[in-house]
């Protein structure tokens, strides 16, 4: 359907060389975007823009620090001047650093809350000016169910994802009139590297998971494609402001 296609679309994921993120660009770009892979390791930025390729996707990669806002606006006013612009932009860069509330340190705290929250903010401020000269943008924040739920050792990344939740709608309110869409996707349980060592710290996690998932599994990073291109494209023109949970039906099981 036309109505999905991303055809000659810019779109930059960050965190996007590894886990979920990968798997997001590898699903724009088989709808036809080019995805702009952003991330701290190069030699890994540049595994995942060979990976792309070898499966025939045009795709690049810019070693950057999202964390600082002035590092943000170096960084995409490159990306303009590469590639003429930024249609999409997937704020997808995340930490967790599990620990007792009590155990947490000023530094740990903020590393979150820059790395997951800040950064989206920054990066957001800094495509404006492309998206509103093209017509129009889509923004998807990549938040989490535990934006909902508390768990004890994930203080600070609940904070920050519940944040980038509210931030996805007041962000869509403000921009609508730019033609600007907003939206959030809270995955649930995902099996990523994230994910493999919140399974070794914390005890029963990976069982509790399953029971409690009416689908009985852990989801598959390339399960989050179909959700991120329905947001980027044509298809979700009249959706801002929303956040669509994918976790197999964790977050409504009794």
């Amino acid at each position: 359907m036309d109505l999905f296609k991303l055809d000659g679309r810019v779109a930059v994921v960050t965190g996007g060389n590894g886990g979920i993120g990968l798997e997001m660009a590898r699903g724009l770009a088989a709808a036809g975007a080019t995805p702009v892979l952003v991330g701290r390791n190069r030699d890994k930025g540049k595994n995942a823009v060979a990976a792309l390729k070898a499966d025939g996707f045009d795709a690049l990669f810019f070693e950057a620090d999202v964390t600082s806002e002035s590092e943000c606006r170096k960084l995409v006013a490159s990306i303009v001047e590469k590639c003429g612009g930024v249609d999409i932009l997937i704020n997808n860069a995340g930490i967790a650093i599990r620990k007792t509330p009590e155990d947490y340190s000023e530094a740990d705290w903020k590393d979150v809350i820059d790395t997951n929250l800040s950064s989206a903010f920054y990066l957001s401020q800094a495509v404006f000016d492309s998206m509103k000269a093209r017509g129009g943008g889509k923004i998807i924040n990549i938040a989490s169910i535990l934006a909902v739920f508390g768990a004890p050792f994930s203080v600070a990344y609940s904070a920050s994802k519940g944040g980038l939740v509210q931030f996805t709608r007041a962000l869509a309110t403000a921009w609508a009139s730019s033609n600007i869409q907003v939206n959030a996707i809270l995955p649930g349980w995902i099996d990523t590297d994230l994910t493999v060592s919140a399974r070794s710290e914390v005890a029963g996690l990976a069982q509790h998971v399953i029971d409690r998932t009416p689908a009985k599994r852990w989801g598959r990073p390339e399960e989050l494609a179909g959700p991120v291109v329905f947001l980027a494209s044509s298809a979700s023109d009249f959706v801002t402001g929303a956040s669509l949970t994918v976790d197999g039906g964790f977050s409504v099981q009794a």
